[in-house]
């Protein structure tokens, strides 16, 4: 009987991280469960990009998303773009010569709900990668973020604790009144947050 992983409830790109880390190791033939037609599309498309044959069904809002096939390649690095948006940079880059930038609480632009969704879903998705940046940069409302977002923190002490250095602005932290709320990191300055930029392969902007 195929294994049966139970995403409902969760949005991407978490089900298709689910089914990529049984794919890596080695479960060929499961079935993934969600409850939502993005998450249905996209775990399609990452089956497709792996030499799976992909088929769904739904019953009752429910959709089954089956992977099968014997001869899929569990190590292929491709996975699904549409899903992986937030994390291809990632991939793409060096392991621990890059660093991210943060400068604002949220991600994007328009919806404030929205963006804050996409930051916690962006540092859980980095938590599950292999390659992770030497350092995250915190400035300006960004500092909000290893302050007051409970979530994102727990996610941020799990990459420091795999190596991450964690700097964050202390005269935003002393304009935002936030001096005492630092639940993760260490308090730096421009000085150093600027040479950490400067001596970078690439700085990726959130």
């Amino acid at each position: 009987m195929n294994k049966i992983i139970d995403a409902k409830g969760k949005n991407c790109p978490i089900p298709v991280i689910m089914a990529k880390k049984e794919i890596d190791n080695g479960n060929i033939n499961f079935i993934v469960e969600v409850d939502n037609k993005v998450a249905n599309e996209n775990l399609k498309k990452l089956g497709n990009s792996m030499n799976f044959e992909t088929k769904s069904e739904e019953i009752n809002g429910i959709f089954k998303v089956y992977f099968l096939n014997d001869k899929a390649d569990s190590n292929e690095e491709e996975t699904c773009q549409e899903c992986n948006k937030l994390i291809e940079e990632i991939n793409n880059n060096k392991l621990g010569t890059w660093s991210i930038f943060v400068g604002k609480e949220i991600i994007g632009s328009g919806s404030e709900e929205l963006g804050k969704s996409l930051i916690k879903m962006y540092f859980y998705t980095m938590t599950e990668s292999d390659d992770l940046p030497k350092s995250i940069l915190f400035m300006n409302a960004g500092v909000k973020v290893p302050t007051l977002n409970e979530q994102v923190v727990e996610h941020l002490k799990e990459l420091e604790d795999k190596g991450v250095e964690i700097l964050v602005c202390g005269t935003c932290l002393n304009f935002y009144g936030l001096e005492e709320e630092l639940k993760v990191g260490r308090v730096s300055n421009m000085y150093e947050i600027s040479n950490y930029m400067k001596e970078a392969s690439k700085v990726i902007t959130i």
